[in-house]
């Protein structure tokens, strides 16, 4: 016997059909394999939709919650290129004052975020003090306890008020 071939827009088509005979909810649920919840799903987007309604949808996000509109990024990229020394707390602030209660103002670090994939942004170079650490050379031991170390962790002082050394 071969494999009886079906979409998902015919199973929720078979689901809505079986409604409008008149069976129950719970039994028809239960004969496709899906909650009453799905099931009511399903239901309601037909009554309201029609058979629109039973094809599937888009999980694309409806709206990105970190992106920001066109118009305030290139507002921020526009401020930066003509005031090149200020930084995102400043530009942030000129954009507080400029967008007061019209649109949300994204946070600093996101007004830096938008410099630095715009390439405004210059990296501080990493100093390094005194030069490269080096340490000791390893010790090969050749019996086990013949290695021993220690960590320094300071000087404290005990309940008693002497100092001590750890």
């Amino acid at each position: 016997m071969p494999w009886r071939e079906s979409s998902v827009m015919e199973e929720r088509l078979r689901f809505v059909a079986r409604l409008l005979e008149g069976e129950g909810m719970s039994d028809v649920c239960r004969d496709f394999g899906i909650s009453r919840k799905t099931g009511y799903k399903i239901y309601d987007r037909y009554k309201e939709e029609g058979l629109d309604a039973l094809c599937d949808r888009s999980r694309r996000p409806v709206r990105y919650a970190n992106q920001l509109p066109d118009q305030i990024e290139r507002l921020i990229v526009e401020t930066k290129r003509d005031k090149p020394h200020w930084g995102a707390r400043k530009i942030r602030e000129l954009l507080v004052r400029r967008l007061a209660g019209d649109v949300r103002i994204p946070a600093k670090s996101t007004v830096h975020a938008v410099l630095d994939r715009h390439g405004l942004v210059k990296r501080a170079r990493q100093r390094r003090r005194g030069g490269k650490a080096e340490g000791t050379p390893l010790s090969q031991p050749t019996r086990p306890n013949e290695l021993w170390c220690a960590d320094f962790k300071g000087e404290f002082k005990t309940g008693d008020g002497n100092t001590a050394i750890r």
